[in-house]
């Protein structure tokens, strides 16, 4: 959602006579963004159980396939059907930005497996989430409303990317032993506890910083609200920093998952203002 709400933000305050803000591709593109992350988390949920990564050693949360809650047909069939929602819900957007929608669409679905199967195992999961859940999603949404992408709208994506990625990191953080077990080679296996932390703390330093540009594109409270984001997620650093292991850091997650949100409303907020 998060991704969403900052290139549609940034689209709305770009906007003018000649291209006034659609509100129909902004809510295809919000119900796409969503299902889009069903179908991540049930294909992460399949493949993980299949891997034998889903085991009793675990410390996050629960997975349908490993607990028995699904058998793996019923989780192979919801896969399907979430992604053929997906696809109804984003194929209409080659209304508003050409059939390349379909091409972005599909490039959505493949690293979504591609992601579990292959690419998080080598460490390059941080790299997709810059690009999947920062650069892509920002940069369409802005694209199908001006049908323009501009230097602003990059480093916003970027920016936004890096925060998401906060979330990957303490979950690759939290399971550190069980990656290294199971010979999942996530960036936090390669750069070990100590600089996972400190990379952790530099991705949310690194975004608020670049939010500097938008000061030159005349978004001045685009720059200084996000800036409150950054107090939440030192806060959380130093009690990732205090649990250092366990199934404690769920908590980490948590605030995590909340620190993003905030920082989504914030730019969001700076921008339309």
């Amino acid at each position: 959602m998060v991704p969403v709400m900052i290139g549609l933000a940034i689209s709305y305050a770009d906007s003018h006579a000649e291209k006034p803000f659609q509100w129909l591709p902004a809510v295809l593109c919000l119900l796409f963004a969503l299902v889009m992350q069903v179908v991540a988390n049930f294909v992460n949920d399949y493949f993980d159980f299949q891997k034998g990564n889903d085991d009793n050693t675990r410390l996050g949360p629960k997975r349908a396939c490993s607990m028995g809650w699904v058998t793996t047909h019923a989780m192979k069939k919801a896969i399907l059907v979430s992604i053929v929602m997906a696809c109804g819900m984003g194929l209409p957007l080659i209304f508003f930005g050409g059939l390349e929608m379909i091409l972005i669409g599909l490039l959505c679905v493949l690293f979504c497996f591609l992601y579990t199967t292959h690419l998080s195992y080598l460490g390059l999961g941080d790299v997709l989430v810059l690009v999947f859940f920062g650069i892509v999603p920002v940069c369409i949404c802005y694209y199908l409303q001006l049908n323009t992408i501009t230097l602003q709208v990059i480093l916003a994506s970027v920016a936004c990317g890096l925060v998401i990625d906060t979330l990957l990191m303490v979950n690759n953080y939290r399971d550190i032993e069980n990656d290294i077990r199971s010979g999942k080679k996530t960036l936090a296996v390669r750069l070990g506890k100590s600089m996972s932390r400190i990379f952790y703390l530099l991705l949310g330093i690194v975004s608020c910083v670049m939010g500097g540009a938008f000061v030159f594109y005349g978004h001045l409270m685009a720059f200084f609200l996000p800036l409150l984001y950054l107090p939440l997620h030192v806060s959380t650093y130093k009690k990732m920093v205090k649990i250092n292991h366990g199934e404690e850091l769920d908590k980490v997650l948590g605030e995590t998952a909340r620190n993003m949100l905030i920082y989504g409303i914030l730019l969001t907020v700076g921008m339309l203002w």
